[in-house]
């Protein structure tokens, strides 16, 4: 009897990857079910990967592999960051399952250093000192996995489930009691919903931490904690 084929790495994250882009979402993943669609064991699995966790790192950093192909750097330090930022929007939009796991868990592949290198050079063209660039790394880092993960979450819901969601917000911001609620009912009309404007909102948020960025540099004192 002939023995079960053998899969490569490259292989079996191809199958995790379209596994998880058309299922609900990453906790739903298993080894075990990833075995059975490739028809083999999860011991056979785990030469390649040691975990469940690892085999997902190993998957989300493909993503960022994949966003970093093609890649230059143009523009001002802003524009680079924020360039930056959009391309790993559109790659995890694409694969939304898969943006919570990079949140979660962070990678430590290729993909992960292609985009730390970016933008840690990015910084360091800002004019901030080099003692101050790994914090204000880690606060661009934590907004942007935030913003993206959120996104993620609102995108993998069904329309059903998102009509729903927009009824009930209706209700919450045109119903509410004006005696109890008067800043919401003056402002019921305008209000938008979460998943309202989402690019906008992203590309917003992170101009603002660009800008404090700036204003802090060549600022005596500056508090980078």
């Amino acid at each position: 009897m002939a023995g079960r084929r053998r899969w490569s790495t490259e292989e079996i994250l191809d199958t995790a990857a379209e596994m998880l882009r058309t299922s609900d979402d990453a906790d739903s993943f298993s080894v075990r079910k990833l075995a059975t669609v490739l028809g083999t064991d999860s011991s056979s699995l785990y030469r390649h990967f040691r975990s469940k966790t690892e085999l997902l790192r190993a998957v989300a950093d493909r993503i960022l592999v994949a966003a970093m192909d093609g890649y230059h750097p143009e523009g001002d330090w802003k524009q680079r960051i924020t360039s930056l930022a959009l391309r790993l929007r559109e790659a995890f939009g694409q694969q939304p399952q898969l943006a919570a796991v990079w949140g979660r868990y962070a990678s430590g592949g290729a993909g992960s250093r292609l985009v730390m290198e970016e933008a840690l050079q990015a910084l360091r063209a800002s004019g901030l000192p080099d003692e101050e660039i790994p914090a204000r790394y880690h606060r661009l880092a934590v907004l942007i996995a935030a913003l993206i993960a959120s996104e993620a979450g609102v995108s993998t819901i069904t329309s059903e489930e998102y009509e729903q969601g927009m009824e009930l917000f209706r209700v919450a911001v045109l119903g509410a009691d004006p005696e109890r609620f008067p800043a919401l009912t003056h402002f019921a009309r305008d209000v938008r919903p979460l998943g309202a404007d989402r690019r906008a909102a992203f590309e917003e948020i992170l101009a603002a931490q660009l800008a404090q960025i700036e204003a802090s540099i060549g600022s005596p004192g500056t508090e980078t904690a």
